[in-house]
Order: C-alpha cells, then sequence, then structure tokens
C-alpha cells in the first residue's frame, strides 16, 4: 500500500481499470494550446483543433488523474451507496403530450432534457447507457435507475450536443435514435455520427455564434469553457458549446459542460439581452484544484446565472453518473447555501426531480424573479 496526504488506498485490479475508463473521459490534455500564428481563424481556433480563450488549458494527463484518485488528500464519495439520496420518479410517457402552445421540460437525468413545444422534440446530449464510457463492462456506471424505457420517448426532432465526452456523447442513445432527429454539433462533431449511422444529411456542424434556423425554432451554438477527447489522444480536435434555444418567444440556453471566466458568460448575456431558462452544471467539481477549470461548481453557477441574465436557472449536471468526488447530493445542497448566501430567491435557480416535468407557466411561477430579466435588459441598455 502507497501512502499520500491524510489517507491511503489499495487499488485493486477491478477499480483501476475503471477509473481508467473514467480519465479517458476527465483527465484534461496534453500540453498548453498553441497560441494564434497570424492567421485569419477565429481566435479560439487552432491550427489542428481548438483552444480556450481566458484560461491556459492544464498541463494535466490520464496518470495525474489517477495519482488524484487514489493517493490524493480528496476522500471520494461511495455514489453507490447513497444513491436513494437522489429523487427519481418514472415518466408515463403518455404524459410526454403537452397541451396545445404549452411548453415543457422533463430532465432525464445528467444533462439530459427532452425539451417539447407546439409537437416539437428536443433533446440535450442524450446519454441513454448504463455507463459513461467506451465499453460496457467498466467505467462510471449510472447510479439511479433509468426513468423511462427510451424507445417510448415521442419522436424527437432535434438533438443538440456540446461536447464528445462519454456523458453527453453516447453512443447506444444515438444508435436508438437514428435518423429520426437533426443533429446540431460543434465543429468536426459530424464525422463520428456519420461513422455511427446517421446520415450526412441529418447532422449540422456549427461554431461558436453560428445559427441554425428552421420553422420556429433556432439553434445557436456559444462558447463554453472546456475541452474534447474520447480518449488519450486527440484533445481538443473537436469543439465544444453551449446551445441558445429560442422557440415561441423563448430562450433556452443550454450551457452544456464548462468551468467559469467572467468574460464569455458576459458576452453571452449581452448577445441574448438574457434568456428565460437556463440549464446550467452543477456538479462534477470536487477536488477543485483538479476539475476547477473545466467544471463549474454550485457558486461558479449562480455567477453564470448572474452573467448570462437568466430569469430561471435550473441545475443539471449532478445525480447519475459518478464522475467526481462529490458526494450525489452535495451539488444541491451546496446550490441551496450558495443562493443563501447571495440572497437569490428561492426559486431564481432551482433543481428537478429526475423524471419531473416543468411547465413553461410553471417555470414562471416557481421563479418568482422575472424583474431579473427587466433589470438586466435595463443596465444593458444604460451601458449602450
Amino acid at each position: 500500500m502507497i501512502g499520500f496526504g491524510r489517507w491511503s488506498r489499495q487499488p485493486n485490479a477491478e477499480s483501476v481499470l475503471r477509473v481508467a475508463v473514467l480519465a479517458l473521459g476527465l483527465a484534461s490534455c496534453d500540453a498548453v494550446s498553441q497560441t494564434g500564428d497570424g492567421s485569419d481563424r477565429p481566435a479560439h481556433h487552432t491550427a489542428d483543433g481548438f483552444k480556450n480563450l481566458h484560461i491556459a488549458d492544464p498541463d494535466k494527463t490520464f496518470f495525474n488523474f489517477l495519482f488524484m484518485k487514489y493517493f490524493g488528500d480528496t476522500e471520494w464519495a461511495d455514489h453507490e451507496a447513497r444513491a436513494a439520496e437522489v429523487p427519481t420518479r418514472p415518466v408515463d410517457p403518455q404524459s410526454l403530450s403537452p397541451a396545445a402552445g404549452d411548453m415543457t421540460i422533463t430532465w432525464l437525468g445528467h444533462s439530459t432534457f427532452l425539451i417539447q413545444w407546439a409537437g416539437k422534440n428536443i433533446l440535450t446530449d442524450p446519454i441513454f447507457a448504463n455507463r459513461a464510457s467506451p465499453v460496457t463492462f467498466a467505467g462510471p456506471k449510472r447510479y439511479i435507475p433509468h426513468v423511462i424505457d427510451y424507445a417510448e420517448l415521442p419522436s424527437i426532432d432535434y438533438v443538440v450536443i456540446s461536447h464528445d465526452h462519454y456523458d453527453h456523447l453516447d453512443r447506444t442513445a444515438v444508435s436508438l435514435l437514428g435518423d429520426g432527429p437533426f443533429y446540431l454539433v460543434p465543429l468536426r462533431l459530424k464525422a463520428w455520427f456519420v461513422e455511427n449511422g446517421v446520415s450526412t444529411t441529418r447532422v449540422s456542424e456549427l461554431d461558436w455564434w453560428d445559427q441554425a434556423d428552421f420553422p420556429d425554432i433556432r439553434f445557436q451554438a456559444m462558447p463554453a469553457q472546456h475541452w474534447s477527447g474520447r480518449g488519450p489522444f486527440g484533445r481538443r480536435k473537436t469543439l465544444w458549446a453551449s446551445w441558445l434555444i429560442e422557440l415561441d418567444g423563448t430562450k433556452l440556453w443550454f450551457a452544456g459542460d464548462t468551468g467559469y471566466n467572467p468574460v464569455q458568460f458576459k458576452e453571452i448575456g449581452r448577445a441574448t439581452g438574457g434568456v428565460d431558462v437556463a440549464l446550467i452544471p452543477i456538479g462534477g467539481y470536487v477536488p477543485r484544484w483538479f476539475m476547477g477549470p473545466y467544471h463549474v461548481n454550485p457558486e461558479e453557477a449562480i455567477k453564470i446565472h448572474r452573467d448570462i441574465g437568466a430569469t430561471t436557472s435550473i441545475g443539471m449536471h449532478w445525480g447519475t453518473f459518478p464522475l467526481t468526488a462529490e458526494g450525489p447530493i452535495d451539488p444541491q445542497r451546496e446550490l441551496e447555501k450558495q443562493k443563501a448566501l447571495y440572497g437569490m430567491a428561492p426559486g431564481a435557480f432551482i433543481t428537478m426531480t429526475v423524471g419531473e416535468t416543468l411547465r413553461r407557466s410553471a417555470v414562471s411561477q416557481v421563479s418568482g424573479v422575472t424583474w431579473r430579466r427587466e433589470a438586466y435588459r435595463a443596465e444593458r441598455a444604460a451601458s449602450e
């Protein structure tokens, strides 16, 4: 046994394999991103991929993750033993038919939401597999039950993908959905979909700030602070993004997975004039020294909520997979603590039961902070 820090653990072969697979989706990259060379490409582009603009991408490897996991000072929660902390309820497929003119948001776990309006159905980062992993026998295993048989979902019209990590881009989900939806993905991800059986005409790649218009719906790719890669090599070869979805006069913003900086989210707020609903990650943040650059904690999620001028925000990216050290319910508890410290209205930033559906009218009643968006607009107008 090797001791380091306050405590030590004896890793066995199974646990090393499990964490090795996890590290493929979490351990952050090779060397610091290259800088520009005077070309005309956008600032977040490099000669062979992409980079973050407001941090120096950390020089961490797969082995750094293993060392942190087994020999670091942070004790990891037993997620499976504490799984019952996460509230869940089964989804009745018959309930997924909103009344005419109504808009609904159903949380299916992690970063997967079903957004419905006027007969249109949109999924964000669908993950249907039991593990967030390239293999079925190892890797982070879902510790809460699936809340629906995904074959019973309504016909999906659009899917937005934030990036290619295994807990956000899932081959099981794409295999089930097939050519049914139209996929909106960040740059250089189209090839993966085509390789996995999706027709080339059913996928559109977007750069940050690009938009795609469909009848009554607009999608716009927006910045995020993250990275990409589905293995130990090829870091940041494909782009990562957040997404603005506009429908029926309502603006929804899906953060995907992101760290915090004080620039990009304020840019999003200025560009959008504020959003009605923001879907923001609150989990996947411990230990901070390792996860911090690319994963917000609940306090930083609140900063994003404020920066983008959200009326109501919903916490996601928690309570589903054992990706980081904090316990299953810890992100929700920390969010409530930070809301009190920031003096926020109870409904300004909420969490949902996995399987729960919110209706647009209910969201407005829950938030009780419609003034926040108007104040943001007034502040922006004054500054201009």
